[in-house]
């Protein structure tokens, strides 16, 4: 402590302190600067005790980070063995679990590993003309499949071939990446709270909220698992290079970790400009808030566009990212901040009129330059999405078949209610909408007679973060592993941050570190019996038909046949027998989700002359009907794939209920129901050759005979 006293002489000063002349007085007295040598000796024991305590504080945090994440990452495959008995499976079985869309990404890890070298599995890749039949495609233009050609090479690469099989260093590698999505939430709340406390409460918060923060157990090889880790690494970096006093040094190496995540993220999932876009939004506000300078607005925009631009590069001049709305606002805001000047200068009425100004320059801009990079470079692919977010928030009702396969499904519907009540029973919701309410109120700045608080620019972007994801969740419900567990960091730091207490208490040290520690004791007592019950509870693969029906594919029909059916069985049907597809569940193409409308007419009212010229077109030797999609009840009326293929061809839907009035009664019976009778005007065109509880597979005949005979 430094304190200013008037002496009559020096030896009077020296006597009692260290001190140093400062001014000479008119009564011949002088100013000194006095520094008491106890306290002396206090700050010299403190320097020294920092230098050996913040390492431990610091290791500990790290260490403990690690932890919890390599405890989620055993859990998840804990779980993934027990609920299918993943290690006793055959390999067909093994492959069959991989559902749907994560079956085709698979297939492809597994291409890469028979193919005779690392260079022929590439050319394959890059001229693929097995998964839709007819075409010649480029695998790595149009999928995010990047870790999977990344991880076969490292596979082939590294002596681990007699030690681990190639489905397990798959799945082991996509759960290691969990371990790094809840180290990288550690640090987030880490830095935001400034105590590793918060970091702790955010992995535990993180494992037991496990149904609402992640599905990978269940869904492996889904893009967002391996992209959200990522993702979360990147939120991170953002946090670290916001916070205040963050030397030049240390901002570059930040900047780069921003850019290798966010690299990263991009491209390993198809929609990361939608996240981009976000989360430009959050950085425009920011900036609009006079939170963040104007060079860390350049930096990070510059960081998302050179990150996009390597990942279009990677993707063949993929024309999606060009066409992103993330790259045209970015673009935008830079351009139009560029020549706006003074922008924020002025009183409060004139910056507001100023900024509203200026965000509609930028929007104008940012949709004009979208609508023209789109004439341009003809992209029609993601227009499906635009008729989705069109229909969802009721602009206009729509019988348009991909819009409203996207809208009857439940992971595109509203979030469920029942979301928040297990989110409060895990004490999360609490905190989370505390903080939430608290640092809302408080920005910019909130001010009283004992304190002071200004948003810091790391809070204020987590704070924007998890209120524009948690509004994405809310209108769409897949969107939720975006928000839940930036939610846990969030929430963690609402209880261990400084800035939060300090409204409430003066005294706030004992109690800031006491409450996370009673949380954590709580939920010990409360959810460790449950989640060790559920790490234990074993249950087993089962799926004897869809087995049948791949053993038999393998076994009785040529390598090269083509098959038609469902997206869903046929992304199985291409990891299992590697046989040709008409189509398949990646729907970013406009030509394929028009070759899958017209190949689901197999479940329409369509004469079979109609159906057979459809497939013959695509290219299929096979078609594969399902029961369950025929007969469908999972899904309520006007939403069952029958009907919105009836609605999308003007035909009047099955069942009891109101129809618009300018629908007609449909000439033909369905077709996926009557081929079954085996009637002469079917078996003219189509053969069955295999059927089980579940699917029934027909050959198509190359000739055509119609209902006239011949």
């Amino acid at each position: 402590m430094e304190v200013r006293r008037r002496a009559k002489a020096w030896p009077e000063c020296r006597r009692k302190a260290v001190c140093r002349e400062l001014s000479p007085g008119r009564d011949g007295t002088a100013e000194y600067m006095l520094e008491d040598r106890g306290q002396f000796w206090i700050d010299l024991r403190l320097g020294f005790r920092a230098l050996w305590v913040q390492p431990v504080v610091i290791t500990t945090g790290l260490t403990l980070a690690v932890t919890l994440g390599i405890f989620h990452a055993w859990c998840a495959n804990v779980i993934h063995e027990n609920l299918l008995w993943f290690s006793n499976l055959k390999e067909v079985e093994r492959e069959i679990s991989f559902r749907t869309e994560c079956g085709l990404y698979y297939s492809y890890y597994k291409q890469m590993l028979k193919a005779p070298s690392i260079q022929q599995g590439l050319i394959e890749l890059v001229s693929d003309n097995l998964t839709e039949s007819r075409r010649t495609i480029n695998l790595l233009q149009r999928m995010n499949i990047y870790q999977e050609v990344f991880l076969s090479v490292l596979y082939r690469v590294l002596p681990i071939q007699e030690y681990l099989e190639p489905v397990y260093f798959y799945i082991y590698t996509v759960f290691a990446l969990q371990a790094v999505y809840v180290i990288a939430l550690f640090i987030t709340s880490w830095l935001l709270s400034g105590s590793w406390l918060a970091g702790a409460l955010t992995g535990v918060w993180y494992i037991l909220n496990r149904v609402d923060t992640t599905r990978v157990e269940f869904t492996v090889s889904l893009r967002e698992n391996w992209s959200l880790p990522f993702f979360a690494l990147q939120v991170a970096a953002i946090t670290c290079y916001l916070r205040p006093q963050l030397k030049p040094i240390h901002q570059r190496v930040v900047l780069w970790l921003i850019f290798l995540s966010t690299f990263c993220f991009c491209l390993m999932w198809q929609f990361n400009q939608f996240i981009l876009f976000v989360q430009a939004l959050v950085i425009f506000a920011l900036d609009g808030l006079d939170l963040i300078t104007h060079k860390q607005v350049t930096s990070l925009y510059l960081v998302q566009v050179f990150s996009l631009l390597c990942v279009w590069i990677l993707q063949f001049c993929n024309s999606m990212i060009l066409c992103s709305l993330a790259l045209s606002f970015i673009v935008a805001a830079l351009f139009v901040k560029h020549f706006q000047k003074g922008l924020k200068s002025g009183g409060l009425v004139v910056r507001l009129g100023k900024l509203l100004l200026h965000s509609l320059l930028v929007v104008a801009l940012t949709f004009c330059m979208n609508y023209l990079a789109k004439k341009v470079l003809w992209l029609q692919s993601d227009e499906h999405i635009f008729k989705f977010i069109k229909a969802k928030f009721g602009l206009g009702a729509t019988r348009d078949f991909d819009a409203s396969l996207y809208l009857c499904e439940e992971a595109f519907g509203l979030l469920p209610l029942d979301t928040f009540e297990r989110l409060a029973g895990t004490l999360l919701l609490y905190p989370y909408v505390s903080a939430l309410g608290v640092h809302s109120a408080s920005a910019p700045s909130w001010s009283s007679e004992e304190v002071t608080i200004r948003l810091r620019p790391d809070v204020a972007y987590n704070l924007l973060h998890t209120i524009c994801f948690g509004l994405l969740a809310l209108s769409t419900m897949r969107m939720k592993y975006l928000w839940t567990g930036h939610m846990c960091a969030f929430a963690a730091y609402g209880v261990c941050g400084r800035e939060v207490w300090e409204l409430c208490l003066k005294v706030l040290r004992l109690i800031r570190y006491t409450v996370p520690i009673v949380i954590l004791a709580f939920l010990y007592y409360k959810f460790w019996p449950k989640l060790t019950e559920e790490i234990s509870e074993l249950r087993e693969f089962y799926d004897p038909d869809t087995v049948e029906l791949m053993t038999w594919i393998s076994a009785k029909t040529p390598k090269s046949a083509v098959f038609a059916g469902s997206m869903q069985l046929l992304a199985g049907i291409k990891l299992c027998t590697g046989r040709v597809l008409t189509n398949h569940p990646h729907y970013e193409d406009k030509a394929l989700r028009e070759r899958t409308r017209q190949v689901y007419q197999i479940y329409a009212r369509q004469s079979p002359e109609e159906v057979h010229r459809i497939l013959r077109a695509a290219g299929a030797d096979y078609v594969v009907l399902e029961d369950s999609i025929c007969y469908e009840r999972r899904h309520r009326r006007g939403c069952r794939l029958r009907d919105l293929l009836d609605l999308a061809n003007g035909h009047i839907m099955d069942g009891e209920g109101d129809n618009d009035p300018d629908l007609v009664i449909a000439p033909d019976p369905r077709f996926c129901e009557v081929i079954k009778t085996d009637s002469a005007v079917y078996t003219a065109l189509f053969t069955r050759v295999f059927k089980n509880k579940t699917f029934h597979v027909y050959r198509l005949k190359k000739c055509s005979h119609w209902r006239n005979g011949g």
